[in-house]
């Protein structure tokens, strides 16, 4: 199958600038691509993936990756998607970013040339910039792009350094196309905009072909972004989300969305996946482990798989996560320690609600406290292990 076959079978394909064309261009020798990632936190999250994972199925096809980090748009920061201008990052803060994306990166991208955009960016000439880059950009086209017109409908207002970003954007392509030889750009489809430009620029200015590859976003059924629960983001970084966590997360998924997941957050072939989704149940568990193997490693998702088990049949593992309080502590307390509720008053709702647990006890108090070590439910799919020392 050709890889651009796969990634549509896969779900990975929304748009695709000159398909044929780019068919042509893999089959005939080494191509090239690369993803952008932008340092605005020391981690990236489930959604953040997609790109990393199709970049991943480009490399094993024969293209020649490249990733960059954006140490120089991170300054400016992506508007894309935003209602409003972001907080705007020190340079200390992209540093210590820098650090975790690229580590990140490595486990997708192994062979992958990292490259930061900081490196041609923060030399520009602002004159010469504007005089050889911003002259080929029309601002009547870059008020169409819906990341604009949006913020502008609804008088979010929309600040100058923002606007610059396609610019930026686009002259990484550039630099890349002169530098490495890079003929494709891939990210999600609110990046279209921005790399359809990228491949106007170098047309312009090299005569070259080059081209662009979107990958869909993705909407969980409840109609959330992928990788984002009521709970917060669901972060690669084990400091930020445990492997057990991240599997947890994986396991409460959708019946519906299952499949479509299986696809995209595994490496399992297509009629492997077919088979699974037979027993829904089963395929729903095998996602999460191979979700979670996929960033963690197969021995990390086979413990978070052994301690789920062992908490659902009311039993407790030595890999399920575990918080430490204070004897009389009160469960609002862990609710909000183990990260099951953001705050005391969303974990007094979740016991009103009569959603928590202590072992096999429905916690009906919301006054309640613990008197020893237990098992702290939140739903009947989020576990803790609670140990209650001398305060």
């Amino acid at each position: 199958m050709h890889v651009l076959d796969h990634l549509h079978a896969r779900g990975f394909i929304h748009q695709v600038t000159d398909e044929p064309a780019l068919r042509v261009a893999i089959d005939t020798g080494t191509l090239p691509v690369y993803v952008g990632l932008d340092p605005t936190a020391k981690s990236l999250h489930a959604g953040h993936l997609l790109p990393l994972l199709c970049l991943r199925w480009l490399a094993e096809a024969g293209l020649d990756p490249i990733v960059i980090i954006g140490g120089g748009t991170a300054l400016i920061g992506d508007p894309t998607g935003k209602d409003k201008t972001r907080d705007m990052l020190t340079a200390e803060d992209i540093a210590a970013n820098k650090l975790g994306l690229i580590a990140q990166a490595r486990l997708f991208a192994p062979n992958a040339r990292i490259v930061d955009n900081a490196d041609w960016l923060c030399g520009l000439g602002y004159v010469s910039f504007l005089r050889d880059i911003g002259v080929h950009f029309s601002v009547n086209r870059m008020l169409s792009a819906e990341t604009f017109k949006q913020r502008l409908e609804r008088e979010q207002g929309l600040s100058f350094i923002e606007f610059n970003y396609t610019l930026l954007q686009s002259y990484d392509f550039l630099e890349l196309y002169r530098r490495q030889g890079c003929r494709l750009q891939i990210g999600g489809q609110d990046q279209w905009f921005n790399i359809i430009s990228g491949c106007d620029l170098i047309r312009r200015l090299e005569g070259a072909e080059t081209w662009g590859l979107t990958i869909p976003l993705l909407l969980m059924s409840d109609g959330r972004k992928m990788g984002k629960t009521a709970g917060g983001a669901w972060w690669l970084d084990p400091e930020l989300c445990s492997p057990y966590h991240y599997f947890q997360h994986w396991l409460n998924v959708a019946d519906e969305d299952v499949e479509k997941l299986l696809k995209l957050y595994s490496y399992l072939e297509l009629d492997a996946i077919t088979v699974l989704m037979a027993d829904i149940r089963v395929a729903k568990r095998r996602l999460a482990i191979e979700a979670t193997a996929v960033v963690h490693g197969r021995a990390a998702a086979e413990a978070a798989d052994e301690a789920a088990r062992a908490a659902f049949s009311g039993g407790q593992a030595a890999d399920m996560p575990t918080i430490t309080v204070a004897t009389g502590s009160s469960v609002v307390a862990a609710l909000v320690a183990a990260a099951f509720a953001k705050s005391n008053g969303e974990a007094r709702r979740l016991i009103e609600g009569g959603g928590v647990r202590l072992g096999d006890e429905v916690v009906a108090d919301v006054k309640a406290v613990l008197e020893g070590d237990t098992l702290l439910w939140a739903g009947k799919k989020r576990a803790v292990k609670v140990v209650v020392a001398p305060g």
